[in-house]
């Protein structure tokens, strides 16, 4: 057995395209090793800054022997066929095939063996394919070469069994021979040096200032990041996120430590880590209290004589030129009220079709009074206020250098000029939440300027005919509606979508900009009530039982939905659900099948003077007191009730498929019989259609 190493080494890899580069190269190179029957016992791949590599253990040094088999035409079948046969299989004559019966008859049969080559010769062409096969995000092609790749490629290592691999990639243009050398850190050790195996390659980059493994350096990163804080009793403030983000910039992390002029302290916290983290990709510290401390963590690719003090004033003087620009963007945006920006907001397009801006806004402040309505403890006149106000700082100074800052200035700003706490929060939160992870706005203002946001937002494209397709969507309508169910279920809000959407339809001004959309509001529901399905199976829901309950239809009330799916998982979860599941697959699989035989449906309410056995007449008792109970409690919204009115009716069922039989001779019997099996599907159709439940 002997071992694969590869290494591609080119210039600086996107930070964001390293890990599924990595995944893919390792993908690649494994299905093609096992589509040439090269078993192997583990792959691994690791990326750097200007590195992929891939170590694959355990690789045979021989390919098997493999024997091939070619169908051949009927024995006796026309000269024609057998010579175009012969041909396929390189052969010269019948002689050296075989006669096989395949039970339709004998057949021609080529039968040849081919011996297995060396790997190593097998393998340059095949990492070749590969590495050409390799897609990126984003690439360019270099020069005179045709050959694109995310960054200029400079070298292939590829070596197996300890010896270099004889091979070239062509670049359309140039060619790279395989070698057998690597190269260290482009500053700190930048010459090549010789490699052979993988636990070697590992050992020579680390003494060459390389360190090949993502996770050893991430870890690295944050045990340097967290004893430098603790040297002057400060605390890293964590951030996965740009954690993950500086892994991929550095080959050999040096964490080192500035300082922030007192000055800029009085500056928001969120300005002052925003202008760290975005372009500088500095970590936060913060003092014990949790306050942000005057310090800031930067992660250096260089060990230096002077350990990093003139890296380190570098980066504080590009810090302080950013924050110089943040205060004069803060002293001098709160020199103009919120109110007094909002003309501006008539000068930016929101969309073609759909206004400015400022049109957007006095539509979600119209929609937003409605659903107020509904939200408890929502106050009119603030939700207006917030309404109004939500995107006035998107003509601000601070959000025009810092976009990411939008709605959190707002909120400052508005605090600043004497607003009410609540109409402030609702400018910062009526964005969110902005995904999975993202807090979701509980406030009532806030929750309903942010849910109106989100609905004018998707019945504007929907009503464009602007919607998601496929893995395309441009507007963000998914995360939109994944928001708005956020807000409607956690907040608990009784809303009927359909109304909130009529109403943010009716303030559309189809005429604008020449738009003939029209819209649709049970495609919106749909388009929710898939987002919902998602949004539920993430958190480990039935989707079965989803699909159940949305299957009946008319109801867009998702706090109600959400009821009625839980009392559904709950009931299932007992023997009367499994059984009475049970016994309403039994009564549909029998009435498809003669309703399917009859032509017709036997759907309606079976005749009780027609009940001969007393377990059909017990069954009809009981389907009308259930259906009368499970009606009442659904009303009630009394889910749980109703399914204990379902679970009545195991008994009865259970006997009446025991003891009748529904097929009789007499035809009215048969089909009462039938018509009393269309009422089992009917009434436990009053809380969720059973066929979509899967079991």
């Amino acid at each position: 057995m002997a071992e694969l190493l590869l290494e591609l080494f080119s210039e600086e890899i996107p930070a964001r395209m390293q890990a599924r580069a990595a995944e893919e190269l390792k993908r690649l190179v494994t299905e093609k090793l096992k589509a040439a029957g090269l078993a192997f016992a583990k792959a691994e791949s690791y990326v750097t800054p200007r590195r992929l590599a891939l170590g694959v253990h355990d690789l045979p040094t021989q390919q098997p022997d493999i024997s091939e088999e070619k169908k051949g035409p009927r024995v006796g079948s026309p000269d024609q066929a057998v010579q175009g046969f012969l041909k396929s299989a390189g052969l010269a004559s019948l002689d050296q095939c075989e006669q096989r019966d395949t039970g339709k008859g004998i057949f021609w049969f080529a039968v040849s063996k081919k011996t297995g080559g060396p790997t190593a010769a097998m393998l340059p062409a095949l990492l070749s394919e590969a590495v050409a096969a390799l897609s990126w995000p984003k690439s360019m092609r270099f020069a005179s070469q045709s050959f694109r790749w995310v960054r200029p490629l400079h070298a292939i290592t590829a070596m197996f069994d300890g010896k270099p691999l004889k091979g070239r990639f062509d670049l359309g243009g140039a060619v790279l021979n395989f070698g057998d050398e690597s190269r260290g850190h482009r500053f700190l050790s930048p010459g090549a040096f010789p490699v052979d195996a993988m636990a070697d390659y590992k050992h020579r980059l680390k003494e060459h200032y390389v360190i090949l493994d993502p996770s050893e350096r991430r870890a690295e990163i944050l045990r340097q990041a967290e004893a430098k804080a603790g040297e002057v009793q400060l605390k890293l403030r964590h951030d996965e996120g740009l954690l993950d983000e500086v892994t991929g910039l550095v080959e050999w992390p040096v964490v080192l430590m500035g300082r922030i002029d007192e000055a800029f302290m009085s500056l928001p916290p969120e300005v002052l880590t925003g202008s760290m983290r975005a372009h500088q990709k500095y970590f936060a510290v913060t003092e014990g209290s949790g306050k942000l401390a005057p310090r800031f963590l930067v992660v250096s690719n260089m060990e230096t004589k002077d350990k990093g003090a003139a890296i380190v004033a570098g980066n504080e003087r590009v810090l302080r030129a950013r924050l110089s620009d943040a205060q004069f963007f803060w002293d001098q945006d709160r020199k103009v009220r919120l109110e007094e920006r909002l003309p501006a907001l008539k000068d930016i397009v929101f969309h073609a079709k759909l206004g400015t801006v400022a049109e957007k806004m006095a539509r979600v402040k119209t929609l937003a009074l409605e659903l107020a309505k509904s939200i408890p403890g929502a106050d009119p006149a603030k939700v207006a206020r917030a309404a109004e106000l939500a995107k006035a700082d998107l003509v601000t100074g601070m959000v025009g250098e810092f976009p990411e800052l939008q709605g959190v200035m707002g909120r400052y700003y508005a605090l600043a000029q004497g607003e009410a706490p609540e109409v402030a929060h609702a400018i910062a939160e009526h964005y969110s939440p902005l995904g999975p992870n993202d807090a979701c706005p509980t406030a009532p203002v806030s929750v309903a300027v942010a849910l109106a946001d989100k609905i004018d937002i998707l019945v504007g494209f929907f009503a464009i005919d602007e919607k998601p397709t496929g893995s395309k969507d441009p507007f963000a309508l998914r995360r939109a509606a994944l928001g708005a169910i956020r807000l409607i279920i956690e907040n608990k809000l009784r809303i009927s979508l359909r109304a909130a959407f009529k109403k943010a339809n009716s303030q559309l001004d189809y005429q604008q900009a020449g738009s003939t959309g029209k819209f649709d509001s049970e495609e919106l529901l749909t388009f929710f009530a898939d987002r919902l399905k998602v949004a539920l199976k993430e958190k480990g829901a039935r989707h079965d039982l989803i699909a159940a309950v949305f299957a009946l239809g008319g109801d867009d009330d998702l706090v109600r939905l959400l009821a009625r799916v839980e009392a559904l998982a709950k009931f299932l979860a007992t023997e009367d659900g499994a059984h009475l599941l049970t016994a309403q697959k039994r009564a549909a699989n029998i009435l498809r099948i003669e309703e399917k035989k009859d032509g017709k449906s036997y759907e309606g309410g079976a005749d009780p003077e027609l009940f001969k056995e007393a377990a059909e007449k017990a069954l009809g008792q009981a389907l009308g007191a259930a259906a009368d109970r499970a009606q009442q409690a659904v009303a009630k919204e009394d889910f749980t009730g109703a399914m204990a009115a379902m679970s009545s009716l195991r008994s009865p069922v259970d006997a009446f498929f025991d003891t009748v039989t529904v097929n009789d001779a007499n035809p009215d019997l048969r089909a009462n019989r039938l018509r009393l099996l269309s009422r089992i599907r009917a009434t436990l159709g009053l809380v969720a259609d059973f066929s979509k439940i899967e079991g």
